[in-house]
Order: structure tokens, then sequence, then C-alpha cells
């Protein structure tokens, strides 16, 4: 019978398991940073009821906030696939995805993740802002768009802060389901390590302790943003 626990095979393979780290970051910090850019255009389009985009806009992150993510993630991986050989079929084109890596899937299925959740996140953040200020700033000659830009939006970003950092921190944790496109991240490679020794429970404890020590460094990063924030206000 075999050992119940072999705690030196837990050690030997974190150094695999580490190298997963840097396509966790990329996907969480690519979805983010994307993500908020889609978040503030479609709040935007709810804010002002833009025709149409307003409604699509609607659509879109109901949709997302009422699916699962490990769905959104597998219809992305296998949808582009069977969209290019439709737009092949019909234009004649010959475009080869054969050489585009899962992790560009996983871009685009978290960057549309987090738009949607990020939508109503900055749409609340920027009505919480004084209404006055707008007014204001219109009054003195500023559009609509300077004033959104240069008043609004900074103070709407301090008051999103926490969440922005809350999200963020999910989301990195999120990205543990990219193992199902085959994206050697954090738990993509304690999966793989795990299966050559059939030793799960040890290489699973790795990936838990090393998610756990990136989010710890994010919290005191963030700690340290406010903390400056408060003193600068």
């Amino acid at each position: 019978m075999g050992k119940i626990f072999d705690f030196q095979f837990m050690i030997e393979i974190i150094p695999s398991i580490l190298k997963g780290i840097p396509f966790t970051i990329m996907i969480a910090v690519v979805g983010f940073a994307v993500g908020i850019v889609i978040g503030l255009f479609g709040a935007l389009f709810k804010i002002y009821k833009v025709p149409v985009l307003n409604k699509l806009t609607g659509l879109y992150v109901s949709f997302v906030r009422g699916t699962p993510l490990v769905v959104q993630i597998l219809l992305i991986y296998y949808a582009f696939p069977i969209l290019i050989k439709l737009i092949n079929f019909k234009f004649g084109t010959k475009i080869d995805i054969s050489w585009i890596p899962a992790v560009v899937f996983m871009f685009i299925a978290y960057s549309l993740n987090a738009g949607a959740y990020l939508t109503e996140s900055i749409r609340a953040s920027i009505l919480a802002v004084d209404k006055g200020q707008m007014e204001a700033a219109e009054s003195v000659g500023m559009t609509m768009w300077q004033a959104m830009i240069r008043i609004v939006l900074p103070q709407a970003a301090k008051i999103s802060l926490p969440v922005f950092a809350n999200f963020f921190i999910g989301l990195l944790k999120d990205t543990s389901l990219a193992f199902t496109a085959a994206v050697p991240e954090i738990m993509g490679q304690a999966k793989i390590q795990a299966g050559r020794a059939s030793r799960f429970f040890e290489a699973y404890i790795d990936a838990a302790l090393i998610y756990w020590g990136l989010c710890i460094i994010l919290e005191r990063i963030v700690a340290f943003i406010e903390k400056r924030n408060k003193e600068s206000a």
C-alpha cells in the first residue's frame, strides 16, 4: 500500500505548479482591463438609455450574470471555431485558427464576464457622484464628455476602488476554471502534476496555497492604495 499522503511529492511539484502563475495573472489582468472598458461603455449606455444599445447591454448583462462562468468559457472555446468555419463556408475564406493559443479564448471569455459585472458596478459608482458637479461643469462650458472624463469618472473610480479590488481578487481565483480549456495556469499545472503520479490531494493543496498567497499579496497592495487615497483626500 502506498503512502496516504506524500509530503515530499507535494514539495517537489511546487516549481512546476508555479509555472502557471504567469497564465493566471495574464488572464486576470487582461480580463479585468478589457472588462473595465466594456463595463464603462455598458454603464453609460444604461445611464443615458441609449436606444437599442441600452437593451442589448441589459440582455448581455443578464445572460452573463445568469450563467456559470465555466459554461461561458466552454461556449467561447468551442463557438469561435464553429463561427470561423461558417465564415469560411459562406465567404470562401480560408481563415485558420488552429494557431491561436487557448489562452486567447480565455482572454475573450473572462473579459466578457468581467464586463457584465463591472457594468453594474461602474454604473452605481457614476450615479453615486453628486449630479450637481456635472451641472456645474457644463455651466462653465464643458461638454458632457469633458465633464465625465475630468470630473465624474475620477471620483467614481475612487468610490468603486474597494469593489474593483474585491472583484479582481475573485477573478484571479476564477481563472482556475481555465484549465477546462487546457490552459496551463495554476490549476491546470496542478492537474497535470497530479495526473502523472495520481497524487491529486497533494497537488491541489499546493494550488490552494499558491492562490492564497497571491490573494494575500493583492490584499496588501489594495490596502496600501486605499491608505494613500485617504491620505491624499
